[in-house]
């Protein structure tokens, strides 16, 4: 059971405001004070500070709002254990790319080997999802792109190819080009947060470029709705061969790669570290 008054300290770090952290909680501002103060006192740090008018967690308050949030998350899963006797109850997360075409075999290995069990399947951003971990929302998640390896425990689970994608009559299909080539296009890109979207503007900094370096740029959050684009002729972007692997077998779309850039990148696990039941779940990441 969460001691309350790290309840409390857990819901100002989300709200950064003490009027509407006692609103969340039900309880009076004064009490929400009382409780950091408590806080405060018992670990001889500050653990929020105001710079003017805005509140703001000391280097002392974000290590411990860490450590609290793994304890939030073993707290309810220990309650859970101890309480009765329950079928395993699993919460993955997973990135778009991952969710609609890697994930699938992994839930259904879980659902043979527990039968009683059940499991819940998020798919967002890699952003959301790494928050809902944070959140104690998640179990862990299967995603691509860059996370802090500080903050998260991880396992390799495969690499992929990330690879360009066009019409098959546009002049790149099958080609090795240059990036300088390719940035004369307009690009089809998923929206911010995404780690497919993290992943190739780190290789265009590499070059000292940025999206904005390409002829034009259109955001789209849905991967069917990227790739239906590209069929029609109306731009090029950057996915993963199990997203593309259909089209490209179809003939509807065409891979062009980068001759400065071979990309490859990893699709990890990830979960909170000091994560009690992680054992719960070994069989997914072996």
């Amino acid at each position: 059971m969460l001691d309350p008054r790290l309840y409390t300290f857990l819901v100002l770090c989300d709200t950064m405001n003490y009027t509407r952290a006692a609103q969340r909680l039900c309880i009076t501002q004064p009490a929400v004070t009382h409780h950091i103060h408590f806080l405060e006192d018992h670990y001889g740090c500050r653990l929020f500070l105001y710079q003017g008018k805005t509140l703001s967690l000391t280097p002392a308050g974000e290590r411990l709002r860490e450590l609290a949030r793994s304890l939030a998350y073993n707290s309810s899963k220990m309650e859970r254990a101890v309480s009765a006797a329950r079928p395993v109850f699993l919460r993955v997360g997973a990135t778009r790319t991952i969710g609609e075409y890697v994930v699938a075999p992994l839930v259904e290995r879980f659902l043979r080997a527990h039968p009683e069990g059940s499991c819940t399947l998020t798919v967002d951003n890699t952003r959301a999802l790494l928050g809902a971990l944070e959140a104690g929302e998640l179990d862990f998640a299967l995603v691509e792109g860059f996370f802090d390896r500080e903050k998260y425990a991880s396992r390799l689970y495969r690499r992929e190819e990330f690879l360009g994608v066009c019409h098959p009559e546009h002049p790149l299909a099958g080609r090795q080009v240059s990036l300088e080539e390719v940035l004369g296009e307009r690009l089809v890109v998923r929206e911010e947060g995404s780690g497919t979207r993290a992943i190739l503007e780190e290789a265009l900094r590499r070059h000292n470029c940025t999206l904005k370096s390409f002829r034009g740029v259109v955001t789209i959050g849905d991967l069917s709705v990227i790739k239906a684009l590209v069929e029609q002729g109306l731009g090029v972007s950057f996915l993963y061969r199990p997203a593309a692997e259909g089209e490209l077998a179809r003939g509807t779309l065409a891979s062009f790669s980068l001759v400065e850039e071979p990309l490859e990148r990893a699709f990890s696990f990830v979960w909170l570290r000091d994560n009690l039941f992680a054992g719960e779940w070994a069989d997914w990441i072996e």
